[in-house]
């Protein structure tokens, strides 16, 4: 059954080389209990290798792109092959002259087309395989271009110093918040730009309402109300790499136990849809499904709600996240999903990746 997405947008590039999406969010979300069979979206791989953290009995990576699955792929054969810090190297994480040593004790651990993807990008190994996406090249653009025309590298790194909430907020008033600012955010994050340089025209299909608006508003929270010192996402954003903090799955305190379990993983190139279609019920206990949704017109977005609902076992867990288009479990079928809404809540207000309009979790009843 094919996905209502893969008819209009195009998957043959990394479109995400890292997941803009905050694990530690998800992981709590979710509740993985050791044994429980997981569906994920793939994605730039990060989350659905964050999942092996929990000893789960599978973890089924999903997506429409051959090239994200490539970059899954990597991943996994740089866990097997490679020390942390050198995953870290790999990653774009630290600096580093050797990315193409690392990357050729990985190559003989992937599959002939993923060596041959791989192969042709040796630019983007070279530079770090956690930029070599789209939206990273977007907010390349950003950072090289953007960025300095509005604050000056000390002043970026004294946003990324944090402190108090009492002190951030004054920095981010007086120092940073100037009408530049917000005028070239607006430009640079407005549907235009960020469709045709960021994500894809087609992803931007049901939304309604100020795009620029909705992402300035959460970026004042992730500058002001959460700390900046300890959020990887930013720090990738404002300097290209990470610094002090790091998403869940590049973490030392979480690198063996991701080794470990690697063979707990799969990955197909397939839709959602068409894997549920062959899945059977009651066979999946938690869903990571990425912000799919928003692809979707809202029939779509029911239908899929209810082969998910068919396909998980009762208290199976979703979590998904919403950009920019409201998606949440319709009222008529509140018998059978139930909508988690202070966990949602409270998890949303610590998240790191800030873009992001809403954060769903529901439970499939009993």
């Amino acid at each position: 059954m094919p996905s209502e997405i893969a008819g209009h947008a195009e998957f043959s590039g990394i479109r995400y080389a890292q997941c803009w999406e905050d694990a530690d969010i998800l992981l709590e979300a979710l509740d993985i209990q050791p044994g429980d069979v997981c569906l994920s979206i793939a994605s730039g791989g990060d989350n659905s290798l964050a999942m092996l953290s929990r000893n789960p009995g599978r973890v089924v990576a999903l997506d429409l792109s051959g090239a994200q699955l490539a970059c899954l792929e990597l991943r996994v054969a740089a866990y097997r092959e490679l020390s942390h810090p050198e995953l870290l190297e790999l990653i774009g994480s630290r600096p580093s002259r050797r990315r193409p040593e690392l990357y050729n004790r990985c190559r003989t651990q992937l599959s002939p087309e993923t060596r041959q993807f791989w192969d042709s990008h040796a630019r983007q190994i070279e530079s770090g395989i956690g930029g070599a996406g789209k939206f990273e090249r977007y907010f390349a653009l950003f950072r090289r271009y953007l960025l300095p025309l509005v604050h000056g590298r000390g002043r970026v790194a004294r946003l990324l110093e944090g402190g108090s909430l009492e002190e951030r907020q004054q920095f981010y008033a007086s120092e940073w918040d100037s009408w530049r600012w917000r005028a070239l955010f607006r430009v640079f994050f407005s549907r235009l730009v960020m469709g045709r340089a960021g994500r894809d025209p087609t992803f931007f299909r049901y939304v309604e309402g100020n795009v620029s608006e909705r992402i300035l508003s959460r970026a004042r929270y992730a500058l002001t109300y959460l700390d900046p010192s300890e959020n990887p996402y930013l720090q990738w954003i404002l300097t290209g790499r990470h610094l002090d903090a790091l998403p869940f799955a590049l973490r030392a305190e979480n690198f063996a136990t991701i080794r470990d379990n690697l063979d707990r993983l799969e990955w197909q190139q397939r839709s959602v849809e068409d894997y549920l279609q062959d899945a059977g019920e009651g066979a999946v206990q938690r869903f990571n499904l990425s912000d799919i949704f928003e692809y979707m017109s809202l029939p779509g977005y029911h239908g899929l709600l209810e082969r998910l609902i068919a396909a998980g076992s009762a208290g199976a867990r979703l979590a998904y996240w919403n950009m920019l288009v409201p998606r949440r479990r319709p009222q008529q079928m509140a018998g059978h999903l139930l909508s988690l809404t202070r966990c949602s809540e409270s998890l949303y207000a610590r998240d790191k990746a800030f873009f992001y309009s809403d954060f769903v979790v529901e439970e499939i009843a009993s």
